[in-house]
C-alpha cells in the first residue's frame, strides 16, 4: 500500500461548529458545545479513530460517523448523556450546541415560575449550589474604599468644620 500525504483542513465543520483542523481529534471535539473530554474520547474510542490523528485529516465519513454517534447516544454508554431523565420527554439522551443552551435556560426559567430554591438564588444572582457568600460573588457593587470619593467625603467634612468655627 502507497500511503498518499493528506492536505490538512485548517478548519472543519463538525455538529455546526467550526473546529480547528491542525488540532488532535480529541481536544478538537472539545470546541462543540456540549462535548467534554471523557465524551470526546469514549466517541474516538467506539469509533476506532486514533485518537492523535488530527482533525484536518478527517474525511466526510469519519464526521459523519461522528456525528452520528453524538446524536445517536445509544452507541455511548448511558451515563455519559447530559439529559438523563429529561422533564418534558423522560428518555436519556445527549444534547449539543445551541440546544443544550436552550435546554439549560429553560430548566432556570421553569425552577424561577416554580419559585423554587434554586430558581430563586437564579433571580437574585446568588450562588445556587450552597457556596459562601461572606467573601466570595461580590461582584457588581462597590468593595471597600474608593480614593476619590474618600478624598471628596473628607474634604467636604473639613470645609463644614472650618465654617462651624468661623460661625463661633
Amino acid at each position: 500500500m502507497t500511503e498518499e500525504k493528506q492536505e490538512i483542513k485548517h478548519f472543519l465543520r463538525v455538529l455546526n461548529t467550526d473546529i480547528d483542523g491542525n488540532k488532535q481529534i480529541v481536544s478538537a471535539l472539545r470546541k462543540v458545545h456540549g462535548i467534554s473530554y471523557s465524551m470526546a474520547n469514549a466517541i474516538c474510542n467506539v469509533l476506532e479513530i486514533p485518537k492523535s490523528k488530527k482533525a484536518g485529516l478527517l474525511n466526510d465519513v469519519d464526521t459523519k460517523r461522528i456525528e452520528e454517534a453524538v446524536r445517536e447516544s445509544r452507541l455511548l454508554p448511558s451515563w455519559m448523556n447530559n439529559r438523563k431523565r429529561d422533564f418534558y420527554t423522560g428518555e436519556s439522551r445527549h444534547i449539543i450546541g445551541s440546544d443544550l443552551k436552550f435546554a439549560v435556560e429553560s430548566d432556570i426559567k421553569k425552577l424561577k415560575i416554580i419559585r423554587s430554591y434554586r430558581g430563586m438564588r437564579h433571580a437574585i444572582g446568588q450562588p445556587v449550589r450552597g457556596q459562601r457568600t461572606r467573601n466570595h460573588f461580590r461582584h457588581g457593587r462597590a468593595v471597600g474604599v474608593q480614593k476619590t470619593k474618600a478624598a471628596k467625603v473628607a474634604a467636604a467634612a473639613t470645609q463644614s468644620k472650618d465654617k462651624v468655627k468661623e460661625k463661633k
